[in-house]
């Protein structure tokens, strides 16, 4: 009896973890023209609309003044969308330096 409590534990606890993996998604980090923002999309491939988290993250000019952005937000299946847009705090950016996004199910 005791073997089967804890199976079913075992059983119950990767189910629930399992609706918690978030699985990466492309992201598109894009220096607008002017240098002085950058937008960043993300695309759901998934099969249901997602929770989804992007960072981009940039250099400028100035040493070691690397801006990151961080945003989240819903995104319908298999659609594209613009989840936030960085303003640079007055210098401008350079290059794309990391970009990673990931999304898991609502």
């Amino acid at each position: 009896m005791l073997n089967r409590i804890l199976v079913f534990s075992v059983m119950l606890a990767l189910t629930f973890a399992s609706g918690l993996h978030a699985e990466p998604v492309p992201v598109v980090c894009t220096i607008l023209p002017g240098e002085l923002s950058a937008s960043v999309l993300v695309t759901n491939p998934l099969n249901h609309d997602a929770s989804c988290m992007a960072t981009c993250k940039f250099s400028t000019p100035v040493y070691d003044d690397n801006p990151l952005i961080t945003c989240a937000k819903p995104v319908p299946a298999g659609k594209q969308v613009e989840m936030c847009i960085l303003k640079a705090a007055g210098n401008k950016l350079v290059k794309l330096l990391e970009a990673t996004a990931d999304c898991r199910k609502l």
